[in-house]
This record gives structure tokens, sequence and C-alpha cells, in this order.
């Protein structure tokens, strides 16, 4: 399991590592190492925190969430990991504007989505981990956080410049998927924190690749971190 997470995981850093021509995007700023501390802290917290052992952490997280509340059960964490889609588009459709443009923007989104979602079905069906509450064995990692990382990104990079309480307010409400992810007994708490690493990392090396083809205006773009 840990050996295939890390070859995808290399794959997403390759991507990232693409030197693009000077001409193309002037203003990007260069990766350095410090840009894959948070998705790195994430991912490896899973990895640490999993484990069959009652010990566990995982395990041990699990535990306390059926004693306090056996019975909790909720859908919204259903609508929730599609929720900062609908707040960058819904923004940008009253008049505050993105930092790309749209079909820039919306590209961007498809190559990121498309990367989290292969990475985490891969995962899913390689691991073929127990659910929780035992209802399948499609676990690890959480599928929800894993798209309401990605989708935060992508609201936290169009408008953390405009609004410097974006990456509050846009990780706050991922966070909140996975939390509930698990207090719905479907995700371990490992499952939760290498979704949100992929989530991230994913919509992050779509926007390091992007070469902004269309339309001069595009190129106007801001530095990405």
């Amino acid at each position: 399991m840990r050996t295939l997470l890390m070859i995808l995981l290399f794959s997403n850093c390759t991507l990232a590592s693409t030197i693009l021509p000077a001409d193309t995007l002037p203003s990007r700023k260069p990766i350095t190492l410090r840009a894959f501390y948070t998705p790195a802290s994430l991912i490896i917290g899973g990895l640490l925190s999993s484990g069959h052992s009652e010990e566990a952490i995982r395990n041990e997280v699990a535990e306390e969430r059926s004693h306090l509340i056996p019975h909790f059960h909720t859908k919204i964490d259903d609508y929730l990991q599609f929720s900062p889609l609908a707040v960058a588009y819904g923004l940008d459709a009253i008049g505050l504007h993105s930092k790309t443009d749209i079909i820039n923007r919306s590209v961007i989104l498809i190559k990121g989505e498309a990367m989290a979602l292969t990475t985490t079905t891969l995962l899913k069906y390689a691991t073929h981990t127990l659910r929780p509450d035992g209802s399948s064995y499609n676990s690890f990692p959480s599928g929800h956080t894993t798209q309401a990382f990605a989708a935060a990104t992508f609201l936290n990079e169009e408008y953390k410049d405009r609004y410097p309480w974006m990456p509050y307010a846009s990780y706050t409400l991922a966070s909140s998927v996975g939390l509930l992810r698990v207090a719905n007994n479907r995700h371990y708490i490992s499952d939760v924190l290498v979704g949100a690493g992929i989530g991230y990392l994913s919509m992050k090396v779509a926007y390091w690749t992007h070469q902004y083809k269309w339309g001069k205006a595009a190129r106007k773009h801001q530095p990405v971190y």
C-alpha cells in the first residue's frame, strides 16, 4: 500500500517539476521543497496513524467516536465536498472576479480533479481496506476528503490574493468534511488525512504545470505559490 502511494505521489511531483518556457509564464515563481510540506505532513500523518492493532491511532479514534456519538449520521458531507467549487464560480458570477480567466481556470480544475480522482480510485482498489462501519472494502483513502481539499485548494488559489482570510475559510470547510466522514463512521482518521494530502497536492500540481495557452489576457495571472 505504501509503495503504491509513494509511486503515485512521485508521479505528481514529477509533473510539478516540469520546466516551462520563460516567455509563457513570466510571473511564475520556482517550486521549492517548502511547497510539499503541507501535503507530505498530511500523508505521512495518515500513514503513521494507520494500523490494524487496537492501539493504532485510527482504531483509537474510531473507538472513541463509537463511544461518544454512536448514532450520529448526516449526509451534509456529500454536498459540502463540492461547496468550494460553487463558491469559486459563484463569486465570479456576481462580479468578484477570480485570479484566472474562466477557460484556464476550468482546465486547471479538470486536471486537478482528474489527478485526485485517479489517485484515490487506484489506492481504494489496491488497498481494499474495510470501512469502520463494515459496509465495504474501499475505505482508504477518503474520496470525499480528497474532493473537498482539491476544491478548497482551487478556491484558495483563485481568491487568496484578494481575500487574505480565504485560506482559513476554504480549508476549514474542507476539514469539516473530513471530520464528518469520521463522525459518520465511514472512514478512519488515516483515510481522511491521506485523502486531504492527495486532494491538496493534486490541485497544486494542476496549477504548477498549467501553461495558460488560452489568450494573452490569461497570462496576466498572479504567481502561484
